[in-house]
């Protein structure tokens, strides 16, 4: 099992909430009008720092994640906006 952490634009949610249930990916939180920083700068959500970023972070078993970053990739890769999409695997040592 591996921890996905997926940051992106806010108003992509529901396409990244797409491809986790196209890989019945059933464990994960979203954190929804966060503010941070990226490649174009700050987004806090307000008239100066437009625009938020919201996060996933999901349970993925190891044999999905490369199908799953392969899609993440592939939505990245469609259109300069979604340019700012970016995932972490991380090994999950113990689970309870």
């Amino acid at each position: 099992m591996k921890f996905m952490h997926i940051t992106f634009h806010f108003e992509y949610a529901d396409n990244i909430e797409q491809i986790l249930d196209r890989h019945e990916i059933e464990n994960f939180v979203r954190y929804p009008m966060r503010e941070g920083r990226d490649r174009d700068g700050k987004h806090y959500g307000t008239q100066v720092y437009p625009g938020s970023t919201t996060v996933v972070q999901a349970q993925v078993p190891d044999d999905q994640v490369a199908d799953m970053l392969r899609d993440l990739k592939a939505f990245r890769d469609k259109k300069n906006s979604h340019r700012h999409l970016e995932a972490l695997v991380l090994p999950i040592e113990q689970r309870l």
